[in-house]
């Protein structure tokens, strides 16, 4: 167990005295005792919420053992001061550790480092300063659960006390960070329709979309608070059923030969239109009061985490979803402008109305005009899109692994490809999937044949043919026009084939050339939230993050919050800073000596006995085993197997590695594919997170719950793992829109870049690199009997290698 902890604010003795008088545990009269003792024992007593007759909260004091002869109320009605070991023992029990299954009274330090809890740098025997410093920071150290002290305290409601007597700041920021100050049973939920400059069903009339408010019920009393908003396409249903029926057939009888083309790209960019709208609504009347209200059956546990804190929350749909008007688009700028208009009304510069037809206008007279956007995939994907624009009101984005370019989502270097687990999906699915203005069937008579007529262009656009770049995609592209404001902070998953790590690296990259913040966590999931986790304080970094961003909060959220924060593969529950991702790139030859040919060969067909291709569609997990292995398989003459001698010590590839390939096909036509594969034998994290303790973090008084997770290590061993891979069609080794001629039997040059990754291989473990055609995961599936031809000795592979100096 390993609780780490980077939100932590350093804080100055006069301050901590202030923000401990903010929440209550300094007073009047507790400000005046000099002796630490008394002052320790009220810390303890108040610890137990002063709702609780005295009688009450000394017995919970007395259940704590302060060393192994006294318990805690004891000891601080016997002794004289306050010891270290002492205050460590309580404060690890309060932190929620057992005494002699966690931690030992004699020595709780030893615990202390072992589960990297911090500690008060203060003397064996605390005065009274450095008895209220402690206090201080063991209120903002993690509990055994994933929450710091104080948001445990404020799940039992501790705050929850002081609303009757309305003392309280709201907001209240303790160490940074806002607190859970307001009553979530409270809430008030609102439902409007923004105008957007939009008419993307073509009826002659704005699209109006739905909003959906969630705020606290003191912004009837004149509060203003900021704004998280999710622009969610799957919020209000989606069409699981029809999507299904349109996935494309991946199993085909050959891959397509491609025209040779010699386009630029001024031949296939998109210039995006939005010109000849309707004119906007006429405003009838205004009002400050919604007439539709909902009922949530779906959130996301951070934003519910701050609505104790004082923020508001918006969800919003877009174009062509469930009582909103437009149909969807799949990722072009339709759907970013739907999701933009939201942050506009919430800035007070577009309409929106309070029904769908009496032109009654209602402003965001609650925001203060602050937003910040939140969500993974889809969500994310669009919060990066709005970023991209510049919108004014829009301050951060926290986006969880987005898309930033749809081509590298479906395509890649001109072939059709899956996101990991989707074989088959196109936009045409994704699109049909969230269009749930299907749902309402007067609705969708009305728009029906609009949308058949919008997924036929889909289709045809996304030419699943040729799988090369065109206009079709360059209008997906959320990359290709940049004029950003907002500070990011951009999440990944180190294992996440659906929305690969090419789209937080491009974005990244592209973020440096630009005046915004940015800053980077990797973690070891696949598509996963990382805001309840047990080994790291994301939840506390958020909140340090958008107290600073929407409430302004000179909290030090720049410098506090690593550059770049990389979860360990190979140490569970390591978390490590670092300056940037990309490391010194090292090439390496593919026939040098410190390769081993496992297959010995330089030559490999991509065709399979058909009963044994039918079977590896039916179970890639047995391609990938026959594939990956170093033991002989029946892949053997289906690929080339370079495997190193064992490392002499630990390496971390860091970054995109590139690989060029001296290659030639049999054919007119064919696709190369590489892959890196760590190999030892080793209980690896599994990539999907294992809940560990359920419903046991409270996100506020009597307010919803979640599961503590954890990336933990697999039970059995295994004895290899892929860490990324890359893939091209031979006809686009130019780039990604041209169709190169491809000759039989002629060798080219074919350079791929991996998918970036961060990867820590062990001491004694061997890097692996696999050439071959077929993926039976990602690519089209083509029996087809071509041969490869790989020139090893003008081929190789450039690695980008971690350094010790590139640590913060």
């Amino acid at each position: 167990m390993k609780i780490n902890q980077f939100a932590y604010v350093p804080t100055d003795h006069q301050t901590i005295v202030q923000e401990l008088a903010d929440v209550h545990f300094l007073t009047a009269q507790t400000r005046k005792m000099a002796d630490p003792v008394m002052l320790y024992r009220q810390f303890l007593l108040k610890f137990f919420i002063e709702k609780q007759s005295l009688a009450t909260r000394i017995q919970k004091v007395s259940n704590l053992m302060a060393n192994p002869s006294l318990n805690a109320y004891e000891f601080t009605t016997t002794q004289d001061a306050v010891s270290k070991l002492a205050f460590y023992n309580v404060g690890l029990q309060l932190l929620g550790f057992e005494v002699g299954l966690d931690f030992d009274l004699v020595d709780p330090f030893s615990a202390m480092k072992k589960y990297r809890l911090p500690t008060a740098d203060v003397d064996d025997v605390l005065d009274r300063n450095q008895l209220i410093d402690a206090w201080y920071k063991l209120l903002n150290t993690r509990t055994k659960f994933g929450q710091t002290l104080i948001d445990y305290l404020a799940g039992q409601g501790y705050y929850h006390q002081f609303f009757e007597t309305g003392d309280l700041k709201q907001p209240l920021i303790f160490n940074g960070k806002s607190q859970a100050v307001f009553d979530n049973s409270e809430l008030i939920r609102d439902v409007v329709y923004v105008e957007a400059p939009l008419d993307n069903d073509h009826d002659g009339k704005r699209d109006l979309l739905k909003a959906e408010i969630i705020r606290p019920k003191e912004t009837e009393n004149g509060l203003k608070v900021p704004v998280i908003f999710t622009a969610s396409p799957y919020d209000q249903g989606t069409n699981d059923q029809q999507a299904d029926q349109i996935t494309h057939d991946v199993n085909q009888e050959k891959l397509t030969r491609k025209t040779p083309t010699h386009l630029s790209y001024d031949d296939i960019k998109f210039d995006y239109d939005n010109h000849n709208l309707p004119e906007p609504r006429t405003v009838k009347d205004t009002s400050k009061v919604a007439e539709e209200s909902f009922v949530k059956t779906w959130t996301y546990s951070l934003n519910d985490y701050f609505l104790a804190r004082g923020f508001a929350v918006v969800y919003s749909s877009g174009v062509g979803t469930k009582d909103s008007d437009g149909i969807r688009t799949t990722g072009t700028p339709d759907e970013t402008i739907s999701a933009t208009s939201i942050i506009e009304w919430l800035h007070g510069d577009r309409t929106a109305f309070t029904n769908r037809s009496d032109q009654i206008s209602i402003p965001a007279w609650w925001s203060n005009g602050n937003v910040g956007m939140t969500g993974r995939s889809y969500l994310g994907t669009l919060s990066t899109a709005a970023a991209m624009t510049g919108v004014s009101g829009l301050k951060t984005a926290v986006v969880e692994a987005g898309i930033s370019n749809y081509y590298d989502y479906y395509r890649e270097n001109g072939l059709v490809v899956a996101p990991g687990g989707f074989q088959g999906e196109d936009t045409d699915v994704l699109g049909e999937l969230t269009f749930s203005r299907e749902q309402s069937a007067a609705d969708y008579l009305k728009i029906k044949d609009t949308w058949l007529d919008q997924l036929k262009k889909l289709t045809d656009g996304q030419d699943r043919q040729t799988g090369s770049y065109n206009s079709f995609w360059d209008n997906r592209n959320l990359l290709k026009n940049v004029n950003i404001k907002a500070d990011m902070l951009l999440v990944h998953g180190l294992n996440d084939w659906n929305v690969k790590l090419s789209h937080v690296y491009n974005l990244r990259e592209t973020l440096k050339n630009e005046k915004v913040t940015q800053k980077l966590v990797l973690h070891q999931g696949q598509h996963e939230y990382l805001n309840n986790f047990r080994s790291v304080d994301f939840t506390d970094i958020v909140n340090l993050w958008l107290t600073n961003k929407l409430l302004a909060v000179d909290n030090q959220a720049n410098q506090i919050v690593p550059d770049v924060l990389v979860q360990d593969n190979a140490e569970p529950e390591t978390w490590t800073t670092y300056k940037d991702w990309g490391g010194a790139v090292k090439e390496i030859s593919l026939d040098d000596k410190r390769w081993t040919d496992m297959n010995e060969n330089h030559t490999f067909s991509d065709q399979l006995p058909d009963d044994l291709f039918k079977d590896y569609i039916e179970n890639t997990k047995k391609w990938q085993k026959a594939l990956f292995t170093k033991n002989h398989s029946k892949l053997d003459k289906h690929s080339i197997k370079l495997v190193s001698e064992p490392l002499a010590k630990d390496l971390t590839v860091d970054g995109r590695a590139t690989i060029t390939l001296r290659a030639a096909s049999s054919a007119d036509l064919g696709l190369l594919s590489a892959a890196l594969v760590d190999y030892g034998v080793e209980k690896r994290l599994t990539a999907v997170p294992q809940v560990l303790s359920a419903q046991q973090i409270i996100t506020g008084y009597q307010w919803r719950k979640d599961d503590l997770k954890e990336f933990l290590p697999e039970k059995k061993a295994s004895a290899y793992k892929k860490f990324t891979d890359a893939h091209m069609n031979m006809q686009n080794r130019t780039n990604n829109y041209q169709s190169d001629d491809l000759r039989p039997g002629q060798y080219y040059n074919f350079t791929m870049a991996f998918q970036p990754t961060f990867w820590h291989l062990l001491k004694g473990h061997q890097l692996g690199l696999i050439i071959y055609a077929t993926d039976m995961d990602y690519t089209i599936r083509s029996n087809q009997d071509i041969s490869y031809a790989v020139d090893l000795g003008a081929s190789k592979i450039d690695l980008p290698l971690l350094s010790a100096d590139d640590k913060q």
